[in-house]
């Protein structure tokens, strides 16, 4: 059978696209509002030193600053998805180009503003406070700049800091062209001798193939080519805490941590909590351990048996039109208000829908404020499903944020964004679970949703343990050698997976192949987001219409107006506690409990 046709952009039909022309009507009125953000840097220079002048003067820079986002938010959004739509389009690469050199530009017009609005005294603002009321609307928003006043060093130093930038982003740039661009890993043979190449992309479905024969072998041809590197790897990991242990030092924090998460307004308790919570709950892993293993027939369960499904794959075709239908009524326990705008999303093109020659792989939200768009490559599986509630859940916590948020609190914060995606993919499993009375299917959707809470909230904390001990075995003047890293690595392997998984020697090396290391503390967030969606649905499920108005009114309507930790706590999920990760991991002994029961 010829594989199907992969068509071109202009062989879609209209109504799968999504409708950048709600931005602008053509690219000649982009161009017309690009020449008039070429002129935004010289305006940007007319403040600098004048920024406390005067209350009028401030507020005027303020609402500067507003308008000046909302022109950008158009022009990034209309040229990066016109380059999305086709890759190798040169138009549009060379409008994006363009675009990109104005920012430039104005980031080096711009870079006296965050030190200018540190150096006024306290009593100095709260005048202003009294002489202009308007400023009221941007306490908050200057505060969040102000409060890091005793991380600002002097001008002098500063400058230092910023011609260092390039020598401490290092480490991150080596890893990306060793592990990405240089390295090569042998083929793998299948249990009956044909080869598989062996990539980064091509690893975990290697993973998930039924041929044990071919797991093994992907296992080893990737973990000891990584082996074979080790001394450079972890001269290189080595390299990259230095430097975050050099800016928390230099900007005069407590460590590492505290650094990494002020920018998000995170206390460093939220990270700990996380990890000590886990630990608290390692019985549920070593029970889905224990039951893979028996569901799988093994004698032993290795580290290379754990991505192959448990339940082998349904053919589960679903199309668009159906993916659309399934959401909405597993969604529709957030009543009709949440209803009416997903609503609005899938009738008024804000998704562009197939793939098409060109066009950006993946999925993803981009929270324009006209209204968001998605992007999706549908291909009639349940993945894309999942993936269709995902990336809404997103789209309508940016619509909520834009609509009922002024412009300097529109953007919520990282630690929250994947809060309403996740908590969308949760309500939708919980919904086909309590519609599908097929057995099979049943096993595969809990199988599905176990995999989900061992590879993001046990393993994504593990990295976060991992990143954190590394940190503190370079406060204490331990060296990093490859020999240290592979015993902490293989000891935390032991502790999160125990006695009922056989810890192959190979997986000592993995922390070797793991990008988010060079992120500095940013993979706790992946666990901390899951955890707090998990207790979000669980609490619309359970209370209904009191939990889905805290969760809308309190949460997503409120960008970043008020800390992310208060803006959860307003929906009714504390992360300042362990409470959220315990009842997420009490779900998932549930789930084993369930599959165990199903399996019989």
């Amino acid at each position: 059978m010829a594989e199907k046709k992969i068509p071109a952009r202009s062989e879609l039909d209209v109504k799968d696209t999504w409708n950048l022309a709600d931005i602008y009507p053509s690219d000649e009125a982009f161009e017309a509002e690009l020449a008039e953000f070429a002129a935004i840097p010289e305006i940007m220079k007319t403040y600098e030193g004048r920024l406390y002048e005067s209350a009028e003067t401030l507020l005027e820079f303020l609402r500067f600053e507003d308008n000046l986002s909302l022109l950008a938010d158009r022009l990034v959004n209309y040229a990066q998805r016109k380059s999305d739509e086709n890759t190798a389009d040169t138009k549009y690469q060379a409008m994006m180009g363009r675009l990109m050199n104005t920012y430039v530009v104005l980031s080096s017009s711009s870079s006296f503003v965050t030190p200018e609005l540190i150096s006024a005294d306290d009593e100095k603002l709260e005048g202003f406070y009294k002489e202009c009321p308007d400023l009221e609307l941007y306490r908050r928003s200057l505060e969040s700049i102000r409060r890091r006043k005793a991380h600002i060093l002097s001008d002098a130093e500063e400058k230092i800091m910023a011609l260092a930038g390039d020598v401490t982003g290092a480490p991150d740039n080596i890893f990306s062209m060793f592990s990405d661009a240089d390295l090569k890993f042998p083929d793998a043979a299948d249990k009956d001798g044909t080869a598989h190449q062996v990539t980064h992309g091509s690893y975990i479905p290697l993973m998930q193939s039924s041929d044990r024969v071919l797991r093994k072998n992907a296992f080893e041809a990737l973990y000891h080519t990584y082996d074979s590197f080790k001394n450079t790897c972890a001269a290189v990991l080595s390299a990259q805490v230095k430097s975050v242990a050099f800016h928390s030092t230099a900007r005069k924090y407590g460590s590492p941590l505290e650094a990494a998460l002020d920018s998000n307004e995170i206390p460093t308790e939220v990270y700990t909590n996380l990890i000590e919570a886990v630990h608290g709950n390692m019985q549920y892993m070593y029970d889905y351990a224990a039951l893979r293993k028996e569901l799988m027939g093994l004698d032993e369960l290795h580290m290379y048996d754990l991505y192959t499904p448990i339940v082998s794959d349904l053919d589960m075709k679903i199309t668009f039109e159906e993916a659309k239908d399934t959401v909405y009524k597993a969604l529709s326990v957030m009543g009709e208000e949440y209803l009416s705008v997903l609503k609005e999303g899938f009738e008024n093109r804000w998704i562009d829908v197939y793939e098409n020659e060109g066009k950006r792989s993946g999925a993803y939200s981009a929270g324009a404020r006209v209204h968001p768009y998605v992007l999706l490559n549908h291909k009639d599986t349940l993945n894309c499903m999942f993936t269709l509630a995902h990336e809404m859940g997103h789209a309508i916590h940016s619509y909520y944020s834009n609509k009922f948020q002024p412009v300097c609190y529109s953007d919520y914060s990282i630690f929250v964004a994947e809060v309403a995606s996740t908590c969308n993919e949760a309500l939708l499993m919980q919904y086909l679970l309590k519609n599908t009375t097929d057995k099979r299917e049943k096993a595969y959707l809990i199988n599905y949703f176990l995999e989900q809470f061992r590879t993001t909230l046990y393993r994504q904390t593990m990295f976060a343990e991992f990143e954190l001990k590394i940190a503190e075995m370079n406060a204490a003047g331990e060296a990093l050698t490859a020999e240290n890293l592979n015993a902490l690595y293989r000891s935390l392997n032991e502790l999160y997976f125990g006695e009922g998984v056989v810890i192959d020697s190979e997986i000592a090396i993995e922390w070797a192949r793991i990008p988010h290391f060079y992120y500095n503390y940013y993979v706790y967030q992946y666990a901390t987001g899951y955890s707090a969606a998990i207790a979000l649905s669980q609490r619309i499920l359970n209370e209904g219409e009191p939990a889905v108005r805290d969760y809308i009114d309190k949460f997503l309507k409120c960008g970043c107006s008020k800390t992310p930790i208060e803006l959860l706590r307003g929906a009714g999920v504390d992360m300042s506690t362990p409470e959220p990760v315990n009842e997420a991991l009490k779900l998932f002994g549930e789930l084993i409990g369930q599959m165990r029961e199903l399996m019989k």
